[in-house]
C-alpha cells in the first residue's frame, strides 16, 4: 500500500507493527549533515552509523489548517524522530532551527553502569541543540533519543545515552 491519509482516528484491535526496509533510515557517513523532513524521516528509526554527523530538525509548524483533513497541510505537530546510535559518536549533533527549544530529559549512563545522571531541559533554558561526544555527553553505541514536535516552538525529548568519564549534560545552545 502506498501513502495513505486518514482524517479520523485509526483503531487497530491487534496493534500496529511497523516492519520492513522503510521503517529505518541509515546515516553512514556519506554526508556530514542532514536537514530532516517529516516525509523522509518522521516516524522512522534513524540509525546513526556516522561518528560525526549534524542533524537539523524541521521547524515546527503549528498553524491550524483551514481544512484539517487536507493531507497536504503544513502542520507537523506530532512528528516523531527516533535516533539510535550504532557507531560510537565523536560529534553527533541534533539541532533545532534555533527558534524551537527542547523540553524533556536525557539520561546519560556510564558504560560500566557505575553512575548515571539525568539532565532535563525546560523552554526557559533555551536549549536548541543536543551534542553527543561518545564520552562525557553520551553517544556510545546503543544510545537512543526520541524527539517529538509537541507545540509551536517546543520539541519534547526523551532518551538514554551511554557515555564514559565524568558525565555532563548533552543539552546545549547553538
Amino acid at each position: 500500500m502506498g501513502k495513505t491519509t486518514f482524517s479520523g482516528p485509526v483503531r487497530s484491535l491487534a496493534g500496529f507493527n511497523p516492519a520492513g526496509y522503510g521503517t529505518f533510515v541509515d546515516f553512514d557517513g556519506t554526508v556530514a549533515s542532514t536537514a530532516l523532513t517529516v516525509a523522509a524521516h518522521g516516524g522512522r528509526i534513524l540509525t546513526v552509523n556516522d561518528a560525526d554527523h549534524t542533524f537539523t530538525l524541521p521547524s515546527i509548524v503549528g498553524t491550524v489548517p483551514s481544512d484539517v483533513t487536507d493531507p497536504g497541510q503544513l502542520c507537523n505537530i506530532g512528528a516523531i524522530f527516533r535516533f539510535f546510535i550504532v557507531t560510537p559518536s565523536t560529534g553527533v549533533n541534533i539541532n533545532t532551527d534555533g527558534t524551537d527549544k527542547y523540553l524533556g530529559y536525557i539520561g546519560v549512563v556510564h558504560h560500566n553502569a557505575t553512575t548515571s545522571k539525568w539532565f532535563h531541559a525546560i523552554v526557559a533554558d533555551s536549549f536548541d541543540a543536543i551534542d553527543l561526544n561518545g564520552t562525557t555527553k553520551g553517544g556510545l553505541e546503543g544510545s537512543y533519543i526520541e524527539i517529538e514536535a509537541m507545540a509551536t516552538a517546543k520539541y519534547r525529548v526523551s532518551g538514554v545515552t551511554l557515555g564514559s568519564s565524568t558525565l555532563v549534560t548533552p543539552f546545549a545552545t547553538s
